[in-house]
């Protein structure tokens, strides 16, 4: 008993040879776990960049085509304001054109009264059909009730034949653009006639 020598762990027999396979594998395992982490994250992140890169490309290009689509916009905006009366414009020439060839004619010797007149009725057809076309029509209220929205009384005039307000003499047309006012009509307006001092005492008595 007393011979016995306590044997360290060291010397054990086996227990060297059978912890370190153990311990090996253990440290080989948490190697090879944040190695794998790594690379999947590594992955993730080059994935995200990469949508990123195709989410900011498409943003640009949407930038350009609305920043293009705004240009386009106000160039076609430019043109509509710069030649908005084209039309209008053309329809007008003929008239003129009629009224420079009724200018001519009545500088000749040979020209007639009867004929200006035709002329210049041709002439006007030819610009109320101009105006008509355009949605341009005329307020012509004689013999109509005032209407102060389309109408303008130039004055007044007694009137025993007609109701009052009515438009007696209509001194120049108005016209409207698309049922809209561009000119009121200038007109003069009935009133009712004042009655005479001895009809009154007539009545009273």
């Amino acid at each position: 008993m007393a011979n016995e020598q306590k044997l360290t762990p060291e010397e054990e027999p086996g227990s060297s040879d059978e912890a370190q396979p153990g311990a090996q594998q253990t440290a080989t395992e948490t190697a090879e776990a944040p190695a794998g982490e790594s690379a999947e994250l590594q992955a993730l992140l080059t994935d995200a960049r990469t949508k990123a890169d195709e989410h900011w490309e498409q943003c640009l290009r949407l930038q350009a085509e609305l920043e293009n689509l705004r240009k386009r916009s106000a160039r076609d905006l430019a043109q509509a304001h710069k030649f908005a009366l084209e039309k209008f414009a053309a329809e007008l020439l003929p008239v003129r054109d009629s009224l420079e060839m009724g200018v001519a004619a009545a500088a000749e010797e040979s020209a007639s009264v009867e004929h200006l007149r035709e002329g210049s009725e041709l002439t006007l057809k030819m610009l109320t059909a101009a105006l008509e076309k355009f949605n341009i029509a005329e307020i012509n209220p004689l013999n109509e009730k005032f209407n102060p929205e389309y109408h303008e009384a130039m004055s007044m005039q007694e009137r025993a034949d007609v109701a009052p307000n009515t438009v007696v003499t209509v001194v120049q047309k108005g016209y409207l653009l698309n049922d809209r006012l561009i000119r009121p009509a200038m007109v003069i307006v009935s009133r009712a006639a004042a009655q005479p001092a001895g009809g009154q005492l007539n009545e009273q008595a």
